[in-house]
């Protein structure tokens, strides 16, 4: 017959030294005390559940006191015959208490810090900017988990209600990221921002005007060239719709950056962050050369007429459009001449697809699904832009309008 287990004394337990290697001083039931060679005393529970013996951490003395631990020891035994492993029980405890820290804003900022690197400095102020004004304060102090969907639509009803509708699709957008995020790093199981689908204000979808019609393409060509402004936003008006970059990145073009002997700009393109190279066309090389003596001791090629420390702001080339007549909503923007040069390039000059799109500095794959380097196909895209510039003289010339077939890729 097994030797029957004296219960412990409170002295006992405080009295215990440590040794070299840990030991057990046994309580019964299952209940023994850890005493570690640091002095640690742990508190543990040795059971059976399921035909395999485990062991339950209990806490530490003295926090734990030789009363408590029993307690616990019993309570963990009500929950064996009821048919609960206590093991499991407490890492689910664990689990949702620690889900009930992770609030919306404490995930929403660890999001945020994980993956504004890869954003432009000022599309991360501006997310971050936007969660704090409309999400932080309604849901900010709420467990990731508790969130559900009436909750979200209440939240983005008050932003409709002030009449900015395209902000609530948008604050709708950047919750179900947070929530996606919360789901693979296990602060949530599921993004409720899916359940909204259709339960918003629809918004109208504008298209950045550009007409591709060269027909119309080239008395819009004739107006920029002729702008009665400063040279400085004349030559970038000239350049606009030359080199059909983003016109953000034209107006942050830095004369470091471009080789005039070579005929390349060559950048990092800020949405993607990849480098870039656009072959500049003889058309192109000679407007640089002809704002150089004017800004090419400084930073930008087009710095403010505030300071030479930044570019030139991002309304002047579409307000000085408007104040020649040109109908930006209608017409065209800035940014639109990316959809005339992608259009005609194709459909006009002939130019294969992928030549273009590479140009336009979108994410372009070769058939093993590799994303090309900024080099690839430069010889072909040289041709292209410079087939390009030619084809802009000549429609500003009122030429007709021929297909240049032999300089297709």
């Amino acid at each position: 017959m097994p030797a029957r287990t004296i219960p412990l004394v409170p002295l006992q337990i405080s009295n215990a030294k440590p040794r070299k290697k840990e030991y057990k001083l046994s309580d019964g039931g299952g209940l023994f005390l850890l005493v570690t060679p640091s002095g640690g005393k742990l508190w543990r529970l040795k059971y059976r559940f399921g035909g395999l013996e485990k062991k339950l951490a209990l806490g530490a003395f003295p926090a734990i006191s030789l009363a408590e631990a029993r307690q616990r020891r019993a309570e963990a035994r009500e929950q064996i015959a009821k048919g609960i492993d206590p093991s499991a029980a407490k890492k689910e405890q664990e689990a949702a208490l620690l889900q009930e820290q992770e609030t919306f804003e404490v995930v929403a900022r660890e999001w945020h810090n994980q993956f504004s690197p890869q954003w432009a400095p000022r599309t991360a102020e501006a997310i971050l900017l936007m969660l704090a004004r409309d999400v932080f304060g309604e849901i900010g102090d709420k467990p990731l988990a508790a969130i559900n969907a009436p909750m979200l639509l209440t939240m983005l009803r008050r932003i409709e209600a002030r009449g900015a509708a395209y902000t609530a699709h948008r604050v709708r957008g950047l919750c179900g990221q947070v929530f996606r995020y919360g789901v693979a790093t296990g602060r949530c199981d599921r993004d409720p921002t899916t359940d909204l689908r259709g339960a918003l204000t629809p918004i109208k979808t504008t298209h950045r005007a550009a007409t591709t019609d060269p027909k119309e393409v080239a008395p819009l060509l004739r107006m920029l060239d002729s702008y009665k402004g400063s040279l400085l936003v004349r030559c970038a008006l000239k350049l606009l719709p030359l080199l059909f970059v983003r016109p953000g990145e034209l107006r942050a073009m830095q004369w470091a950056d471009v080789d005039l002997d070579k005929g390349e700009w060559s950048y990092m393109v800020n949405k993607t962050k990849t480098p870039h190279i656009v072959p500049l066309s003889k058309q192109a090389v000679a407007i640089l050369r002809e704002i150089y003596p004017l800004t090419g001791r400084g930073q930008y090629v087009f710095p403010s007429a505030r300071t030479n420390a930044r570019p030139i702001s991002d309304m002047t080339m579409n307000a000085a459009m408007r104040r020649m007549g040109i109908d930006t909503k209608t017409e065209i923007t800035g940014h639109g001449f990316r959809a005339v040069a992608r259009t005609i390039l194709d459909e006009v000059l002939g130019f294969r697809p992928d030549f273009i799109e590479h140009q336009l500095a979108h994410a372009v794959r070769d058939p093993l699904g590799r994303a090309y380097n900024r080099t690839a196909h430069l010889p072909e895209r040289r041709k292209m832009m410079q087939a390009w510039g030619d084809y802009l003289d000549a429609l500003k010339a009122g030429a007709e309008i021929i297909p240049l077939q032999q300089n297709r890729g």
